[in-house]
């Protein structure tokens, strides 16, 4: 640890939903003594996290080795959050695979590495982003298999999520909600838990190296079961039509075809067919001391709106 006291942690995708989450909760553990660099390819899109004491927003591609390397120099510990749900072969190699290599070879020695992976990742998955996602862990375990960390979250529900958010949109608009995949097993972990996990992780690095934790809530739900709890707790709820396998890649694909980011994509489908819950064969949120909270006692709280979560941190300090 660079000089004692807290270590100096780099987050890496420290601007998304689970590093925000993140970045509060290391701030807190260190009670504002904290020593955290978020890096960020535009400093606007992080501009909530400014308030946060202790916290250092650096501009660079993570992406470029030169940029990369300046950025870990002096780290005791780099979160790496970085992540896509879609994209073509190249884009999941460079985001999943190429980065996790780059950091095991750029990483000093003692630098400890906690990685975010996910449920049903495996080498002949049915998807690009699981079979990629396991490519990227079997990079680490070669390169660093005594100081690197992986977390295996299933989905992630929270205020900001774009998960439940999203089907609770669709059911404000629609009369009647067509779904692919209806019957796919999910396991939703809240946030503040996976990012928890995390923070325990930097708390007790040595411990958390060269191990694996899936992080699952306290019980499986199916696809329209979520879309159901969505419905309800948003005050609109909307009849459900499961779609069978061929209408819903054929969904996905007239998804994909629509401009911007699609809501479904043909490898999405393919990574549902893989339950997306915990195994049981590895240490769990119980074994970092977290009793995981169940999706239907948060989810309503925040479907029904209300202010967000750094907002009630401007509130408090």
């Amino acid at each position: 640890m660079n000089g004692g006291g807290a270590p100096a942690i780099l987050v890496l995708g420290g601007s998304g939903f689970v590093g925000r989450a993140l970045c509060e909760r290391l701030v807190r553990q260190y009670r504002g003594g904290a020593r955290l660099t978020v890096a960020t390819r535009r400093i606007g899109h992080a501009q909530a996290l400014q308030p946060l004491p202790g916290l250092t927003l650096r501009q660079a591609d993570v992406h470029e080795d030169a940029q990369l390397a300046a950025l870990l120099n002096g780290q005791d510990i780099v979160v790496n959050l970085i992540a896509i749900l879609q994209g073509d072969e190249a884009a999941f190699e460079r985001v999943h695979v190429a980065l996790p290599r780059r950091l095991a070879g750029l990483c000093e020695g003692q630098t400890r590495l906690i990685h975010v992976s996910a449920l049903g990742v495996a080498a002949d998955a049915p998807s690009r982003y699981l079979r990629s996602k396991a490519r990227g862990e079997a990079a680490l375990r070669e390169a660093r298999p005594a100081t690197s960390t992986l977390l295996r979250p299933s989905v992630i529900f929270g205020r900001d999520d774009r998960f439940l958010n999203l089907f609770a949109a669709l059911q404000r608009g629609l009369p009647l909600l067509p779904l692919a995949g209806a019957d796919a097993r999910f396991q939703p972990v809240w946030v503040e838990d996976v990012a928890e996990a995390l923070a325990r992780c930097c708390a007790d690095a040595s411990r958390c190296a060269g191990q694996t934790f899936e992080l699952a809530g306290p019980r499986e739900w199916s696809l329209a079961e979520l879309v159901r709890l969505a419905g309800r707790a948003s005050g609109h709820p909307r009849p459900i039509l499961p779609l069978p396998a061929a209408l819903g890649w054929l969904q996905a694909l007239a998804l994909e075809c629509l401009p911007g980011e699609p809501l479904m994509s043909r490898d999405n489908l393919a990574s549902m067919r893989v339950p997306n819950v915990a195994t049981g064969a590895l240490p769990g949120l119980a074994a970092l001391g977290i009793t995981a909270q169940d999706v239907e006692a948060i989810a309503p709280g925040y479907l029904r709106g209300g202010a967000t979560r750094l907002d009630r941190w401007r509130a408090r300090h």
